[in-house]
């Protein structure tokens, strides 16, 4: 008789904000969840950086304006410090949208994604989850307004090719940094959605991405695609 598999261990959060009402209102959601553990409250980036590499947490929820010092600049260090054979934490950046011109730096410092602080229990614990997993945390509509400060409304074809792409991984990646869906870059390409999936990982694992996140910011800084009319 085999034995049955052993459960997951929980995935370890750690929760940093300055205010303690929205920290204890996201540990209460996160902990109602069997399968997520709440490793720790940070209320500065200062702490935040101390208590990741204390804690070894999967996903750090980091708040973007904090005392002392921000959630981009905690972001930047604490993957920046993260030892080669170890995988580094997904930091998600929670905002309000308030500071736009933050959002874009977070991409480039290596957040996996956003999530709006009046986002619903559900979309919390299922933005944990996802991040978790691997998934960027980026909407379309993010996408959009974060991209807007830099681009027009619609981006151009750049210059730049990846040699290491196929002509349709090339698609994908360009149609991918304007912001589609996997469900809209299908419909465009006439393909599946699971085949665009298979092209959107091969095009993460040839550039050396973690992310959808960073290949967006790789296409724009790369000229993939510009700004275009």
């Amino acid at each position: 008789m085999t034995n049955p598999a052993e459960p997951s261990p929980p995935l370890r959060v750690l929760i940093v904000d300055d205010q303690q009402l929205v920290r204890s209102g996201f540990r209460m959601i996160l902990e109602s969840e069997p399968d997520i553990e709440v490793t720790g409250e940070a209320a500065t980036g200062a702490e935040a950086i101390t208590m990741t590499a204390a804690g070894r947490p999967d996903v750090v929820l980091m708040d973007v304006q904090m005392p002392d010092l921000d959630g981009l600049s905690a972001t930047r260090q604490i993957l920046a410090s993260e030892p080669t054979d170890l995988d580094p934490p997904k930091v998600v950046m929670v905002t309000t949208f308030d500071r736009e011109d933050y959002l874009f730096e977070a991409l480039r410092a290596g957040a996996s994604g956003f999530l709006l602080k009046n986002a619903g229990p559900e979309d919390l614990i299922a933005s944990v989850r996802a991040v978790a997993r691997g998934d960027a945390l980026l909407s379309p509509e993010v996408t959009r307004r974060v991209l807007a400060r830099f681009t027009a409304p619609t981006p151009a074809l750049g210059t730049f090719r990846p040699p290491a792409l196929t002509d349709r991984e090339h698609e994908v990646l360009v149609l991918l940094a304007r912001g589609a869906t996997n469900t809209e870059i299908a419909a465009q390409l006439y393909l599946g959605e699971t085949t665009v999936k298979t092209h959107v990982s091969r095009i993460l694992h040839k550039l050396e991405l973690r992310d959808r996140a960073q290949a967006v910011v790789f296409a724009y800084e790369h000229g993939v695609v510009a700004p275009g009319a």
